[in-house]
């Protein structure tokens, strides 16, 4: 049963390989069972990558099984296609669109298997890379922000610029009117004379006006501190929003960029490894020399083309000579006089019935 199975798998002539010796059916069982494992890999290579884009094993199996049977059919194709042919050169020829088709094959299979393989290397990758967005993400999201904020806290510190020139300027006629009391400066008289107390009003004048001062910016500065701390909260909101986005970024593109920044050597052994499975059966039917079976199908293959060809031949020769007869017949009825008659009372009564005919339309038609 099993041994039937790679012979099918292999794409040959079931009737024809059993009259084949043991050693030659070995050879395309080996060819058949290369060609089943292979679609088998394709099978879980194509259902791991897909379980990375729709994490469910439902779907991502039942697509990886269809793939499985393209592959399948693809390579069963590709063997079951090659022909040993009289010289080297011509089987090469006929081998290299397959191996071109056997090397996309392998690319297709052997990239899930490797992102599966250096998975622990690839999530290392994308946390880096994830990192790295999330700073890129929050200078970005800052960019948005800071310029509102920075101008906010210009003017913040504006107003509290205004309140330390306006204490400047108090503090300043404070210590004028005290001089003159003391007779330090000014009139230079001891005592709290009309200078003193002009002095002393342009202080207590000045003091009111910096306490308002105080109480109007204070205002404004607690306002503008609530806008910057909105402004923070906003930003924050975005971040977070934005997080589960670059959380997310692990997709099957993204592992494969991932991969890509790997060391180059141990993917290109896996590779190389699908490679030659994907082409074993290809490569060995181009070296091995042509076998029984090789033989047996020539051999039939040949039976039917003389067979069609004497078909077609005889089919020629009965045309050829239909053709001579008619023309000799034909050339006989053309002198006859019966058939004439006959012919030309056929065409008067067509010849009435379209006119009749037309009578009949144009009498409907007034």
């Amino acid at each position: 049963m099993l041994k039937r199975f790679f012979l099918s798998c292999s794409g040959v002539d079931l009737n024809l390989i059993k009259e084949c010796s043991n050693g030659e059916q070995n050879k395309y069982i080996g060819i058949g069972a290369t060609v089943f494992f292979t679609a088998l890999m394709a099978f879980i290579s194509c259902s791991y990558a897909l379980y990375t884009v729709f994490d469910t094993i439902y779907i991502s199996t039942i697509f990886g099984f269809f793939w499985g049977l393209l592959i399948f059919n693809l390579d069963r194709f590709i063997v079951s296609t090659l022909r040993k042919k009289e010289r080297f050169i011509s089987e090469f020829v006929q081998v290299i669109p397959r191996l071109l088709l056997a090397i996309i094959i392998a690319i297709v299979i052997s990239k899930p298997l490797e992102l599966k393989i250096f998975e622990k290397e690839i999530n290392q990758v994308l946390l880096t890379e994830q990192n790295q967005m999330t700073l890129d993400n929050k200078n970005q999201i800052a960019l948005q922000f800071q310029p509102e904020i920075t101008e906010i806290k210009n003017n913040i510190n504006n107003l509290k610029s205004a309140i330390k020139t306006k204490e400047a300027e108090t503090e300043k006629l404070y210590e004028i009117y005290i001089a003159e009391a003391e007779g330090r400066k000014g009139t230079k008289l001891l005592g709290k004379g009309p200078v003193y107390k002009e002095k002393r009003d342009k202080h207590d004048k000045s003091l009111t006006e910096l306490n308002q001062l105080k109480k109007q910016n204070t205002e404004k500065i607690d306002n503008y501190e609530k806008e910057i701390a909105n402004l923070n909260q906003r930003q924050k909101n975005s971040e977070i929003n934005t997080q589960p986005t670059i959380k997310n970024y692990n997709g099957l593109m993204a592992r494969i960029t991932a991969l890509n920044k790997l060391p180059l050597l141990s993917s290109l052994f896996i590779f190389l490894l699908f490679l030659a499975i994907e082409s074993a059966p290809i490569l060995t039917k181009l070296i091995s020399s042509k076998g029984e079976y090789d033989f047996r199908l020539e051999n039939l293959e040949s039976a039917v083309k003389i067979k069609m060809q004497q078909q077609i031949n005889e089919r020629r020769e009965i045309l050829k000579t239909h053709t001579i007869l008619n023309k000799a017949i034909y050339k006989e009825l053309e002198d006859e006089e019966e058939l004439y008659k006959y012919k030309q009372k056929l065409a008067h009564n067509l010849i009435k019935f379209q006119a009749e005919s037309f009578y009949k339309n144009e009498q409907k038609t007034i």
